[in-house]
């Protein structure tokens, strides 16, 4: 790759083992794919139709001495290639261009790859977790989860090759687990953990303790926080208490849970945290949902996701985080403050555009 800050972290890569002779630099693969996919790009024959017509452009920063690599070859090689020494470079990457922020908050949440679904081989969807940033609003990780067991056992593989020290760690109830929490907190970080019945006791508990309280009134120590949020043509309206376990002496679950300080409601919605901040708590919950609308949401919109038939070996793993690199690229790109559907438009209109977002400025 050229011009662009990325171009060290990728270097690393290993060619992928490939039958035939290779005629192509894996670097111009690379930077050829990501750009098409920063300009729309859903498959591979799109990477090749977009080599062809910016065959200009690109012969300025690659060396292309065999020409624009075929849809076939570009199939091969992100079939081939390693996906976790290929996460593990863009992982570097991330946050080499995202801040360390004191309090940010890391969302992890899955996402199933529905256009993997293969009816002739019977194989379902791949699913993956992903994990993003509030505060730098990038995507920082990416993890398949293994079709044996589940995010229970992706998070803490995920979470092993991040820094999350000083941030608030968000997950849905399915990763609401003692060893998920006790790893939080010795990587550093708090949690704010939401509560459903997988954690049956716990949770009988909890619920039963608020609507108590709230119907009767609470009898220890309780915070209450109210706001309002107009948007969308709509007011919503959030009321969350907060309790510390250590005014719970009955709260037999205090020790189970590294790090565990406070059990919180938000409208019937229950949460445990190693937090006893209620401002904190409250818009690390609030924030949680950033990981669907601002970044699953766009790649079912705007980069059409569910368009995407790759489906050999490790393609669909390797073809979505060509999508988080150009999510991430786009994103940072600044000078005007447009959609993303609108950036990858003009991208594709506009080559010192496209040339802007690749250098990442």
């Amino acid at each position: 790759m050229h011009s662009t800050s990325s171009v060290e972290h990728f270097e690393g890569l290993p060619d992928p083992p490939m039958e035939r002779q290779k005629r192509h630099l894996l670097m111009d693969i690379l930077f050829i794919s990501v750009c098409s996919v920063i300009c729309g790009a859903t498959s591979f024959v799109d990477m090749e139709d977009f080599g062809c017509a910016k065959f200009d452009w690109l012969a300025e920063r690659l060396k292309l001495e065999s020409g624009i690599p075929s849809h076939d070859t570009f199939r091969r090689v992100f079939s081939l290639i390693n996906p976790e020494q290929f996460r593990i470079c863009f992982m570097a990457w991330t946050k080499a261009i995202s801040k360390a922020v004191d309090g940010d908050i890391i969302a992890f949440d899955g996402k199933t790859l529905r256009s993997t679904f293969n009816t002739t081989t019977g194989l379902s969807a791949i699913q993956v977790l992903n994990a993003w940033s509030n505060a730098n609003d990038l995507y920082v990780g990416q993890m398949k989860v293994d079709g044996k067991s589940n995010e229970i056992t992706a998070m803490p593989e995920l979470m092993k090759l991040m820094d999350i020290r000083g941030s608030v760690v968000t997950a849905d109830a399915l990763n609401c687990q003692k060893e998920i929490a006790s790893q939080i907190i010795g990587q550093g970080g708090d949690y704010v953990l939401a509560l459903k019945s997988n954690q049956q006791s716990l949770h009988e508990d909890v619920k039963l303790f608020f609507e108590d309280g709230i119907s009767e009134g609470f009898d220890v120590p309780c915070n209450f926080l109210e706001n309002d949020d107009w948007g969308h043509g709509r007011v919503e309206n959030r009321k969350c208490w907060m309790v510390g376990v250590e005014h719970l002496n009955w709260f037999e679950h205090r020790n189970e849970w590294k790090g565990l300080r406070s059990i919180v409601c938000v409208e019937r919605r229950y949460f445990i945290s190693s937090l006893f901040d209620m401002a904190k708590i409250a818009k690390s919950i609030r924030y949680h949902w950033c990981v669907e609308n601002k970044l699953h949401w766009v790649m079912d919109v705007d980069f059409d996701e569910d368009a995407c038939r790759a489906r050999t070996d490790h393609a669909p793993e390797n073809f979505a985080l060509l999508r988080q690199i150009a999510h991430n690229l786009i994103k940072q790109e600044s000078s005007k403050k447009f959609s993303v559907r609108r950036k990858i438009n003009k991208a594709g209109w506009d080559n010192e555009f496209l040339a802007r977002i690749v250098a990442g400025i």
